[in-house]
């Protein structure tokens, strides 16, 4: 499902204007990815976890010329799953386009 498709089906499930959903939608993003930037997670009661985690130094190889590589510790953003939203997805309703 695409974000256009997202906007298109909650827009016509709540009669709001796709126009105004999409502003919504849009804003939505930009204050999680904002949020995450700054360092903090965003948690959303019910679905889950924007989580911003850190990446120790480490050394990694580059096979093709054989060479050590220094990676720096960094942080990178990830997403964890509530409880109920992975129970929902276990149970839910297995389709032809699941087993893709």
């Amino acid at each position: 499902m695409t974000k256009a498709e997202i906007i298109a089906e909650i827009s016509s499930k709540t009669g709001i204007e796709k126009v105004d959903v999409q502003e919504t939608v849009e804003a939505f993003f930009k204050v999680v990815k904002n949020s995450m930037v700054g360092g903090e997670n965003v948690y959303v009661r019910g679905f889950g976890s924007f989580v911003v985690k850190k990446r120790a130094k480490k050394t990694a190889r580059n096979i093709s010329k054989n060479t050590a590589i220094i990676i720096p510790e960094h942080f990178v953003p990830s997403f964890k799953p509530a409880k109920t939203f992975v129970e929902k997805v276990k149970t839910g309703n297995k389709t032809a386009k699941a087993s893709k």
